[in-house]
């Protein structure tokens, strides 16, 4: 186990990687880890000996897209487009859940299910918490991405 300073964020190891970046959550809620464990080693044991690169490609990309789908969700929001927001939400919930972000899959199957519903105002009030989860994923998957390049050199 390898503990990153600064962030209280600690990295699991184990034929690829896991991030759990810790938030400060309050009130003796336990904290829960960025990228589930689970989900991971479905993803690695799809390329059990890493030649194929599978995890760091997939991460990769998920983070790639993660960029565009915010800029797309933000964007659609400013707008009042509604409608957008919740398909950028479903796109974003099953892409999320696939590498394990699967706070950040509930919360956009939440905001897609309000917002389907008609209530957006609901749906809106979950954007601050998305944001939040938003920048938890990505600086997980891109810790992630570098002990995945560390562990190839």
């Amino acid at each position: 186990m390898l503990t990153l300073e600064g962030e209280n964020a600690r990295v699991f190891m184990n034929q690829g990687a896991m991030v759990d970046l810790n938030n400060s959550e309050s009130e003796g809620v336990p904290t829960r880890p960025v990228l589930d464990a689970a989900c991971m080693a479905e993803l690695r044991a799809l390329d059990p000996d890493g030649t194929a690169q599978l995890v760091k490609r997939v991460l990769a990309t998920y983070q790639a897209s993660l960029a565009k789908l915010v800029e797309q969700l933000r964007v659609a929001h400013a707008d009042n487009a509604w409608d957008q927001v919740s398909r950028v939400a479903h796109t974003l919930k099953s892409s999320s859940a696939s590498i394990g972000a699967l706070a950040l899959s509930a919360l956009c199957a939440d905001i897609e299910r309000l917002l389907r519903a008609g209530d957006h105002a609901a749906g809106g009030a979950l954007l601050a918490p998305y944001h939040a989860e938003v920048r938890r994923v990505d600086a997980a998957v891109g810790q992630t991405l570098q002990h995945l390049e560390a562990a190839a050199s």
